[in-house]
Order: C-alpha cells, then sequence, then structure tokens
C-alpha cells in the first residue's frame, strides 16, 4: 500500500496528539485525586457515582436522625428513672403516714415532704431533650406541658401526640412519650382495682388492698360497690363499663365477718373493723378510675392534713391511704413499663445504627473507588503512555528524515 507524505504525516501527529491528550488528562487525575472529574470522563461510572452520592446523603440524615432519637430516648429513659426515685420515695412517706403512733402533726410534716416531692415531679415532668423540646408535651414540643393553676391544681397544656423521627427507608422510631400517657394513665398489665371507702362513711370500716384471684375474669373490668344493711351484712352491686354511670342491681345479703375476703368476680378484698349500716365501699378498676397522679398526690396531701379524731375518722384515714397507695403502686407500674419500651427503642436505634454505619462505609468506600484517582495504576498508565509518546516522536524524527536522494547521492 502506498502512504503520501502527507498522509504519514498526518497519522503520525494525531497519534501524538492522542498520546499528549492521554498524558494531560493522566496528569490531571494525578494532581487532582479525581479520575471522574466530568461525566464525559466515565458516562457509566457517572450515572452510578450520581446515584452512589444520593444514598451517601440519605445515610448521612438516617445517621442525623438516629444520634438525635437516641439522645432523646436517652434522656427520657434518664428521666423517668428519676420520675420512679421520686414516685418511690412517696410511697415511702405513705407507708410511714399509716403508723398509728403519729399524730396531725407528724401527718402534716409528711404532707409538706409531699408537697416538695410533687414539685420534683412537676420538674421532671417538664423535662427537655437535648434538643430543647419538651418530652412530655406530645406535638406542643416548644411548650410547657405542665403547670399549676390560681387553684394549685397541676394541669396538662400538651396533647396526645406522640413524636417519631425516620430512621431508615422502612422504619421511623417514636422519640418521646405525652404526658398523659406517662402521668395520666396506667399500664395495662400488672395494675390493681382501686378500694375506696365512701366519704360519708360513719362506722370503723377500712378497705383493704385488692387481690387479683382470676386474671381472665370479663367481670374484673366492672365496678363493684359493697354497700352494708347492717354492721353483720352487705350486699354487692356491680356496673359494666358498657353501661358507665347506670348502678347495678344489688346482690343477695351476705354474712359479714371482719377480715374475710369478699369475692368480687375474678378478685377478693377484705374489710376490717365494724361498719355501720349504709356505709359503702367501691373496688373500680384502674383505667375508670383517676389516673392523674398530680391529683392523686394532691388528694393524698389533703388527706394528710386533714385532722384526723375518732374511730370513724381513722377509718376513712386508713381507707384513704389504702386508695392513694394503689393508685401511686398503678402510676409506678405505668411508669417502669414506659421505660422498659423506651429502652426497647433505645436497643433498636443502636441496632440500626451499627447498620447504618457499615452501609455508610460501603457506600463512602464505592464512590471513592468510582471517583478517586488509583495513583499506583494511574502513575504506571502515565509511564506507559510518556514512554510510547517518546518513542514514536523519536521514530518519527527518524523516518521523515529518510529520502530517495539520499540514495541518489
Amino acid at each position: 500500500m502506498r502512504i503520501s507524505t502527507s498522509q504519514y504525516f498526518n497519522m503520525n501527529v494525531a497519534t501524538m496528539s492522542d498520546q499528549q491528550a492521554q498524558l494531560s488528562q493522566l496528569y490531571a487525575q494525578i494532581s487532582s485525586g479525581v479520575s471522574l472529574s466530568t461525566p464525559a470522563d466515565n458516562p457509566l461510572g457517572a450515572a452510578q457515582a450520581v446515584q452512589l452520592s444520593s444514598t451517601a446523603t440519605t445515610l448521612s440524615q438516617y445517621t442525623t436522625n438516629q444520634t438525635a432519637a437516641l439522645s432523646s430516648l436517652q434522656q427520657e429513659d434518664s428521666t423517668l428513672g428519676s420520675v420512679n426515685t421520686v414516685l418511690g420515695s412517696i410511697h415511702t412517706l405513705i407507708l410511714q403516714a399509716g403508723d398509728g403512733s403519729l399524730n396531725n402533726g407528724n401527718r402534716g410534716a409528711i404532707a409538706t415532704q409531699l408537697q416538695g416531692l410533687t414539685s420534683q415531679l412537676m420538674t421532671l415532668a417538664n423535662s427537655t431533650d437535648p434538643q430543647g423540646n419538651y418530652l412530655f408535651a406530645g406535638f406542643q414540643s416548644t411548650a410547657q406541658p405542665y403547670s399549676t393553676n390560681s387553684a394549685g391544681v397541676v394541669t396538662y397544656s400538651g396533647d396526645t401526640g406522640t413524636r417519631t423521627v425516620q430512621i431508615n427507608d422502612s422504619s421511623t422510631i417514636q422519640t418521646a412519650d405525652n404526658g398523659l400517657s406517662i402521668f395520666g394513665s396506667v399500664a395495662p398489665v400488672g395494675t390493681s382495682a382501686v378500694p375506696a371507702a365512701a366519704a360519708n362513711n360513719t362506722g370503723s370500716g377500712v378497705i383493704g388492698s385488692v387481690s387479683l384471684t382470676n386474671p381472665t375474669d370479663p367481670t374484673n373490668a366492672d365496678t363493684y360497690t359493697i354497700t352494708f344493711t347492717s354492721p353483720t351484712t352487705y350486699t354487692v352491686s356491680q356496673t359494666s363499663p358498657a353501661t358507665p354511670g347506670v348502678p347495678g342491681t344489688p346482690g343477695p345479703s351476705q354474712t359479714f365477718t371482719a377480715g374475710s375476703a369478699i369475692t368480687l368476680g375474678g378478685q377478693s378484698v377484705s374489710i376490717t373493723g365494724t361498719p355501720n349500716a349504709t356505709d359503702s365501699f367501691t373496688v373500680t378498676p384502674a383505667t375508670q378510675g383517676s389516673m392523674d397522679v398530680f391529683a392523686n398526690l394532691n388528694q393524698l396531701i389533703t388527706t394528710l392534713q386533714t385532722p384526723v379524731s375518732g374511730a370513724a375518722s381513722t377509718a376513712s384515714f386508713q381507707s384513704a391511704l389504702t386508695t392513694s397507695a394503689t393508685q401511686l403502686e398503678n402510676t409506678i407500674n405505668n411508669v417502669v413499663t414506659a421505660r422498659a419500651n423506651v429502652g426497647g427503642r433505645e436497643q433498636e436505634v443502636q441496632a440500626l445504627q451499627t447498620v447504618t454505619q457499615a452501609n455508610t462505609l460501603e457506600t463512602s468506600t464505592n464512590l471513592t473507588d468510582l471517583t478517586q484517582t488509583n495513583m499506583v495504576k494511574a502513575i504506571s498508565q502515565y509511564t506507559l503512555t510518556q514512554t510510547a509518546l517518546q518513542a514514536a516522536q523519536q521514530a518519527f524524527v527518524k523516518i521523515q528524515s529518510v529520502s530517495l536522494f539520499q540514495y541518489l547521492n
């Protein structure tokens, strides 16, 4: 095949130009450390890099969300632990108040202590997370949820919402509980029915704590009223939660023996002392009575501040203590249950943090491999291309000097 001089020159110039362009590109990659600066460098790689960058951004946001969620949950966990400590102190004071050797002054002193503990409890109920959001305000996280009105009653101004945050593609996590679920509710399991004596009782009858004998009995959800027709006889009526406020029909008259168990469906309760005719006592399911810990503590303080004198007054006081103790124990059970739930959510977030960290590292590695310069490979290729260019230049110089006239001469 015959090649003209112009073709030969053009071919060599084009080859060397390509090699110089390749050297320039390799030099840019080596000096910048970036192998994929424009989509033209690697169209497929550029598309993959965009996808990996998007994934990395999403994972970064999930990491931020997980950190914030865990921080809030840890703060709530710690706060609920402190709440439980305060409630335990209150429970101890209730037991002390039941000591028959105390006088009205002693009980008044206990009431003062309870007022201080109630104030501590309200401070804890107004706790904030590290972001400054109120833990127990529901969706109203920027407003203090608990305050005391002009009548000295603690009121809740939050809502029943529960804040959540997205922690991965398919999961959200609850980062806080509203105040009503902690300080105004009872847990579905582990609670006791609340015994109480009527305020107008005139006898010395004192109701005790309720014992659960058959947890599966559906009538445990009923409210029971024990009414004495004489000091030695009583009737029991029950009200179904399906018809609240509608008094039940009294059952047959039964003989009363002080201290003996009175069966109420799958529960039992005992009454000591000597009730008078028309005296009455109730056993109410925990979910149907007062569940507001602040209202219950306010009633307890009032009970302790009220002077006690005489058998009827003493009996009323002792029954009121039993009521308060049961309500408080139900609240403690609710706080313990809520704290266990928070702990479970903490573990879930921590497990997802481990997965997210692994995914972030893998994504970052893949993106680096795709967009960053492999120095060993790039320098080797640069050296090889540079050698090839130099060889081409030298060959071109030698070949272009060859002429037929040299041989003719």
